[in-house]
């Protein structure tokens, strides 16, 4: 979750009615405004909006959007995620910043895995939301076949604004049923941010999350796990031999996840991160034997 972040559906807006140009807000005006509205970092949020409005026009609209609790996010059109400025669309799933531990086990594991096989690492983003995942990865792979896939239309819409350039490819669609065939056997880091927030506790969230983001990538099921136990299911015959499943879950529910990653026949390994508070599983197919890459399932 950023620094800055309050945020299932989008809630209609008022039409937002700016300040004369003539009349620019004043920063302690914002600060102010912010403030009133619950903003516990009123004055950094001011900071980043006041740098960030062309006009004073924009400026007044972009403080009522946030004032009205629109995640600070969708008013400035793009999040910070591990060093990087990822475009964030208003009803789309807004990056956290625990996820990026869950990069940082990618990485790594990327990294040896192109050293081992001496080839582009085919990655895949799935829950993608805004491509964030995949993005970093790209960039911080170099040489990578990348490829997202999300149910919301929006996520699909913005991840593909953000991975394009790094050639990757976004399809819309459930789980792995929204893939190319073509990828079965080959995935080498598969990175599935499902969401893990059990039903009964999605009414505990923050405002700009339970009103601004979709419920689909929020709300895990009865006990948070449901998502992520349909995904370890179905992974084993996309995962190429040796390759990698990663989830981000709660630290309580990485008991269960393990479960489900063993019962399907991955080698699992969980990892955290105090200072994030962030729980990574980690699944590894068996690699083929002698080194020798197998085929597609």
């Amino acid at each position: 979750m950023s620094s800055f972040q309050m945020s299932s559906h989008p809630s209609p807006l008022p039409s937002p009615s700016p300040a004369p140009a003539s009349t620019p807000l004043s920063r302690s005006a914002v600060v102010a405004t912010l403030r009133a509205a619950g903003c516990v970092f009123a004055e950094d949020e001011a900071e980043l909006l006041l740098s960030t409005a062309q006009t004073a026009d924009e400026l007044a609209a972009m403080v009522e959007r946030r004032a009205y609790g629109l995640p600070l996010e969708h008013v400035v059109g793009w999040a910070e995620f591990h060093g990087r400025r990822i475009i964030v669309d208003p009803g789309v799933f807004v990056p956290r910043r625990r996820t990026e531990f869950l990069v940082d086990q990618a990485i790594g594991l990327g990294l040896r895995t192109a050293e081992r096989t001496g080839r582009p690492t085919v990655v895949v983003d799935l829950c993608c939301g805004s491509g964030a995942v995949g993005a970093v990865l790209a960039a911080a792979l170099h040489r990578v076949e990348l490829h997202a896939a999300d149910i919301e239309p929006a996520a699909v819409r913005c991840t593909r604004r953000n991975i394009t350039d790094a050639g990757g490819r976004a399809y819309e669609g459930d789980l792995f049923d929204a893939l190319p065939a073509g990828l079965r056997g080959r995935i080498d880091i598969l990175v599935a941010n499902v969401p893990y927030v059990p039903t009964e506790e999605v009414g505990l969230l923050p405002p700009e999350a339970r009103e601004f983001e979709p419920l689909v990538a929020l709300d895990g099921g009865a006990d948070g796990l449901d998502v992520l136990r349909r995904v370890t299911a179905a992974a084993p015959p996309w995962l190429a031999p040796g390759g990698h499943l990663l989830v981000e879950t709660s630290e309580h529910q990485a008991p269960q996840a393990v479960e489900a990653f063993t019962r399907n026949g991955l080698l699992p390994r969980v990892a955290d991160s105090d200072e994030l508070y962030a729980t990574v599983v980690t699944g590894t197919r068996e690699p083929a034997e002698e080194g020798r890459e197998a085929g597609p399932s």
